[in-house]
């Protein structure tokens, strides 16, 4: 039963990634195109939180300081020297490098403390590098950022769309893989009991870090893919709100899903673009993000356990309910 739903799943994820493949050839439209590519971005940041929070079990209030680096690292290649595949080859394991040197060190400093004193530890931790970034003008140019150009192949928005929808996808399906395998059962054991998975004999501070590696390097990549849709890099990556999007897709797609991070990200993404057109319409809507907030309280008011979760456990229950059913009529 488990193999044939398996099975139906990947045939609708293969329908719509083929689906995504080919609209900007048949549905020409660079808006569209510009906000699904927002959408591929942010969507890779979710479900590298979703890794922590989903199935770990840990909140970061920090996760913004691995996408700042990731953004930071494109920029400067891309601005001191000439902007080819090469550097940016070198930018992008920058950035894998930088950013596994942080987080297992950050993992390791901080995965000791529990709940609420490891996130407000992080979110220290972030500041930090915000206000590096902000006072070390000579290489980040502060406030005020800087542009930047990029290679060739990602000028065209259609490339750069096609990049990352399969770097999205490819992230998931690593990830779909990452948390299937052994290490990932250990890592959702420690989120559903750390003290009987340590009396097992388990590391769990190993197995956090590792977890915290993978995330952190994942959304660097996100920060890359960031930084050359725009062109454009400030200290705007590294504010609390970039941690805040991820916390947010994360609950409103269903937390522990990776799927479901996809989905919240798509939703946040068009809600944001739809009410920014509609202040241009009436006056009313220029307070958008109070709008912005009602959707997230409905949202969770009748997706509890987020819009994938949710329909899982109708789903869940409704198979329930038919098993149920038949073994009466067998009984009858």
């Amino acid at each position: 039963m488990k193999w044939i739903v398996n099975n139906r799943m990947n045939t609708i994820y293969f329908i719509i990634a083929a689906f995504l493949l080919i609209l900007p050839f048949v549905y020409e439209s660079r808006n569209m195109l510009i906000l699904l590519t927002q959408i591929f971005v942010f969507a890779i940041l979710a479900m590298s939180y979703d890794l922590l929070l989903g199935f770990t079990g840990i909140v970061s209030f920090g996760h913004a300081m691995f996408f700042g680096i990731g953004a930071y690292s494109i920029g400067i290649f891309m601005k001191r020297f000439e902007p080819t595949m090469l550097h940016f080859i070198y930018a992008v394991l920058a950035t894998v490098l930088i950013t596994a040197i942080v987080s297992f060190i950050v993992g390791l400093l901080t995965l000791r403390l529990k709940s609420h004193f490891y996130a407000m530890l992080t979110m220290a931790l972030a500041g930090l590098f915000l206000v590096l970034a902000e006072k070390w003008r000579t290489l980040t140019f502060g406030n005020d950022g800087f542009t930047f150009r990029v290679p060739e192949v990602f000028i065209d928005r259609t490339n750069f769309y096609i990049i990352c929808l399969v770097s999205m996808i490819a992230v998931f399906m690593i990830l779909k893989r990452f948390t299937n395998s052994p290490l990932g059962r250990v890592l959702q054991a420690i989120r559903e009991n750390e003290q009987r998975t340590e009396s097992l004999g388990y590391q769990v501070l190993h197995y956090k870090i590792a977890a915290s590696v993978v995330s952190g390097v994942l959304a660097g990549i996100a920060g890359i893919f960031y930084a050359m849709s725009l062109r454009y890099v400030n200290t705007s990556v590294f504010a609390m709100d970039i941690t805040l999007d991820a916390l947010l897709m994360t609950i409103i797609g269903g937390v522990g899903t990776l799927v479901g991070a996809i989905i919240g990200a798509g939703l946040i993404e068009f809600a944001h673009d739809g009410l920014t057109e509609l202040a241009k319409e009436h006056w009313i809507f220029e307070r958008w993000i109070i709008f912005f907030g009602i959707i997230y309280i409905l949202v969770v008011i009748f997706f509890p356990l987020g819009i994938v979760g949710t329909l899982r456990k109708f789903t869940w229950k409704r198979r329930k309910q038919e098993s149920a059913r038949k073994k009466e009529n067998l009984a009858g």
